[in-house]
């Protein structure tokens, strides 16, 4: 499976303020890029975070690569997948809709009773993990239902968890031109952090976007 990481930070490292709501960091021409980045995957990925506090839909936006993808005999839009080990995600969740497949990774640990109000809502729950998702091994249950390309889109915990079960492929972080500030904010990858044994990247491009730049990393 091909691990991609996009994502947008302030020029201080955040991807949000210490509120934890949606800041508009990149402009027009990187919401296109994003676009087709998730016309060119099998899943799209955020954690339950993003998900409680953005609400999002996660589908194309431009009709032009619904129409290339299923020209191509795929889906309409790629299927989205939430990073949930409790089960938390509300049932009136926008990803919930049936424009496409939505996978919500559980642990084990997740209330029952909540694993079914999802699987009424629409989702399909993968328990993997005693206490939290296991990523590898949810990664093994969504490849052998065809996922081989996923896009993850945040948030700082997700991304953290990734690198640290080195399954990261792929990052390409917009830096816009802006401070956000904040010992609370979260950034690119939080969770524990690293101490030792950094992983490193290989910095591929730059390229200017709209008001910031585009780095482009192997890992």
């Amino acid at each position: 499976m091909h691990v991609h990481v996009n994502a947008a930070t302030s020029a201080d490292g955040k991807l949000s303020s210490r509120r934890r709501e949606q800041v508009k960091i990149s402009g027009v021409d990187d919401f296109a890029r994003v676009d087709e980045i998730r016309a060119a995957s099998d899943a799209v990925l955020v954690g339950v975070g993003t998900v409680l506090a953005d609400d999002p839909h996660l589908t194309l936006d431009e009709s032009s690569l619904v129409s290339a993808r299923e020209s191509r005999g795929e889906t309409p839009h790629p299927a989205r997948v939430v990073a949930d080990s409790r089960a938390r995600t509300p049932t009136d969740a926008r990803i919930l809709d049936d424009v496409a497949t939505t996978y919500v990774l559980v642990s084990e640990a997740a209330p029952a009773d909540r694993c079914a109000a999802l699987e009424d809502a629409g989702a399909v729950v993968v328990a993997a993990g005693e206490d939290r998702v296991s990523f590898p091994e949810a990664f093994d249950v969504l490849e052998s239902r065809g996922v081989e390309r996923v896009m993850v889109e945040g948030g700082g915990e997700v991304i953290f968890s990734l690198f640290e079960d080195a399954l990261v492929d792929e990052l390409t972080l917009y830096v816009g031109s802006m401070i956000i500030g904040g010992r609370d904010a979260p950034t690119l990858a939080d969770g524990d952090g690293f101490v030792e044994d950094f992983p490193r990247l290989s910095l591929q491009s730059v390229e200017r976007v709209d008001d910031g730049v585009l780095l482009s990393y192997r890992c």
